[in-house]
């Protein structure tokens, strides 16, 4: 189980076994790279933890825990988390700052508790089967054990198709589950309990203050976040694309480091994707150590090992630049500090604009709202579905929906009706009757405690699309190559903060972070934080057409994947044809469907999982 992730901790492997119990642990040695070897005990090792990630206010709760008469072995921040448990017990979590899943074992009461952090930064997979528990930072873990059968979980595939990843706490392996961000699991004489330790509140508790007021709240806690995430014994640097968020953490880590930052950035030579020019006048301004690397579309090579590393069907295109990205950077330093978070705090993404338009626009009439879909439909979305009458037909469809149906079909790769027509009788009769797609959006956002249309879709976010997708992406990437990441901006104190600043100062008018961008002025040029949003895409659609355009139909026409049983062969063949001809943008639901697939060769059809090749 831990040679199978030793890519996550190279530096050193530790084993707690005794009667009815084993925990390995894969180190990464970032902190006390001399006595921090894991496992950790407390004084007189009735309580044994190993854990994956990282404590960063280590130093302020072991002088407390000092104080109180703690003595502590090593100088490593995971050791904090035994002496917290033996003055707090499970509570341990909401005195923790940080990215972490460990697992704990009280000898004493033959009790396990295994935790998560807040926002979800760092993974835990687990199974449970006739009374015994199984753990792991990845599936494939928990999958050496042959006693966990490597069946799918069809529920999971109609997740993934709709949101180009497995929402927890599925898994695309019917035996095994994710424990949800922010939760604690306990395991005692084979019954297993679960609870929830912290959630974001968007009601606000404390005077906003004037607009200055606010600007200096976020450029200190940004200050104080990042401050805290340069704690190191290893080299660090930072991911630097030239957009808002990874421009701000550079522009913190310039102001508190004493030697200039290390930065790295992905370019591509289609332009549209290609932000390195930004990057490079935000390492000029800073005078960073900057590093370039650019991907083409041979990078698609690195599919089959993407796929082995993801362990399960995920469709987001940037993991491809997110991979090259984290090779780059590990050959310089084993921490980098990102602009994750960013989006979600500030409402950054051009959906809130809209989601906020559909939102005023639900008094239409039905049959109003129904004629408009139609006339966009007979339109058709055209070559590009970032292009405004792709964005005017979703609007059209979103109008007559509930706000949290609008948004789940907004952001689908396949929506509801497009996944009844690929779906074959048989796939559609293996789902269950109350299937999860539907309940991923529509549960958090009727959760949210957010009185403004913005901030509950924020909450919806935090609670999926980040931990399901932008965290799990950045989590792989990196750990692949033995490189941790650290995201000032999910700091749970920053995000508390920026989750109480007015809805309107996040989003105004037609205008994005808007609070955010003006508390950058004194650090940032107008440039950097006035343009167009890019993203961090790939050019799928043009590689789709042109270098890579045999190899949708290479693999999901082949008769591998056709005997499956899973789709209809006309639907996927009308997808690759309509992309291929120019009819529409199809590129995301073939990457998708590539995705899946090939997952399913990889760990599925294969006697051990291991990369396979493509086509």
């Amino acid at each position: 189980m831990c040679e199978v992730i030793t890519h996550r901790g190279p530096d050193s492997r530790g084993t707690f076994v005794e009667d009815g119990v084993g925990l390995g642990i894969q180190r990464l040695a970032i902190i006390d790279l001399e006595t921090g070897d894991q496992p950790i005990f407390n004084e007189d090792e009735s309580v044994v933890v190993v854990q994956n990630g990282e404590i960063y206010n280590y130093r302020e709760l072991r002088r407390e825990l000092e104080a109180r008469g703690h003595r502590f072995s090593t100088q490593t921040d995971t050791e904090v988390i035994v002496h917290l448990y033996e003055d707090h017990g499970d509570d341990c979590v909401e005195r923790l700052r940080g990215m972490f899943a460990f697992a704990l074992w009280d000898r004493r009461r033959r009790r396990l508790l295994v935790a998560r952090d807040r926002v979800g930064k760092k993974p835990l997979f687990y199974a449970a089967r006739n009374g015994s528990f199984w753990f792991g930072s990845e599936a494939k873990s928990i999958l050496q054990d042959p006693e966990i059968p490597r069946e799918v979980n069809t529920d999971a595939v109609d997740s993934f198709l709709h949101f180009q990843y497995v929402p927890h706490p599925l898994s695309a392996f019917a035996a095994l589950r994710k424990l949800p961000p922010a939760h604690v699991l306990t395991w005692e004489d084979g019954r297993i309990e679960t609870r929830r330790y912290w959630k974001l509140s968007y009601s606000p508790d404390d005077p906003y203050g004037s607009e200055e007021e606010m600007h200096e709240r976020i450029r200190f806690e940004l200050l104080e976040a990042t401050r805290l995430r340069l704690r190191s014994d290893v080299p660090l640097g930072a991911f630097l694309s030239g957009g808002v968020d990874s421009s701000a953490v550079v522009a913190a880590m310039a102001q508190l480091s004493s030697t200039p930052v290390k930065t790295f950035s992905i370019g591509f030579d289609v332009e549209a994707f290609d932000e390195t020019a930004h990057a490079r006048q935000v390492a000029e301004l800073f005078g960073t150590e900057h590093h370039e690397f650019r991907v083409e579309p041979h990078a698609i090579e690195i599919l089959p090992k993407l796929i082995w590393h993801y362990g399960e069907p995920f469709a987001d295109q940037s993991a491809i630049p997110s991979f090259y990205l984290a090779e780059l950077t590990r050959r310089e330093v084993t921490v980098a500090l990102n602009g994750d978070g960013g989006d979600e705090d500030f409402a950054g993404y051009h959906r809130y604009v809209a989601q906020r338009v559909a939102d005023r626009l639900s008094w239409v009439p039905d049959p109003l709202a129904r004629t408009g879909a139609r006339i966009t439909d007979a339109i058709g979305p055209g070559r590009d579905e970032r292009s405004f009458r792709a964005r005017l037909g979703r609007l059209a469809h979103a109008v007559s929906m509930s706000p949290y149906e609008r948004y789940a079909m907004w952001i689908a790769y396949f929506n509801e009706q497009e996944r009844g027509a690929l779906y074959s009788d048989d796939f559609r009769a293996s789902l269950a009757g109350e299937r999860t797609a539907p309940t991923v959006i529509r549960d958090p956002y009727l959760a949210s405690d957010a009185a403004e249309f913005t901030d509950r879709i924020l909450d919806v976010d935090v609670a999926t699309y980040l931990p399901g997708d932008l965290l799990v992406k950045m989590d792989i990437a990196t750990m692949a190559h033995s490189l941790e990441v650290r995201s000032p901006m999910l700091d749970h104190h920053f995000m508390e903060m920026a989750a109480r600043l007015p809805a309107s100062a996040k989003l105004t008018g037609m205008t994005t972070k808007r609070v955010f961008k003006d508390a950058l002025r004194p650090w940032l040029p107008g440039e950097i934080l006035d343009r167009e949003k890019m993203g961090f895409g790939v050019p799928l659609a043009d590689w789709f057409r042109g270098a890579l355009v045999d190899l949708p139909g290479e693999v999901l026409l082949d008769p591998r994947s056709l005997e499956r049983g899973y789709f209809r062969e006309d639907a996927v063949r009308a997808l690759i044809t309509s992309h291929r001809e120019g009819v529409a943008d199809t590129s995301n639901k073939i990457w998708a469907l590539l995705q899946l697939e090939l997952w399913l060769r990889t760990y599925i059809d294969a006697e051990r999982p291991a990369p396979v090749a493509v086509g």
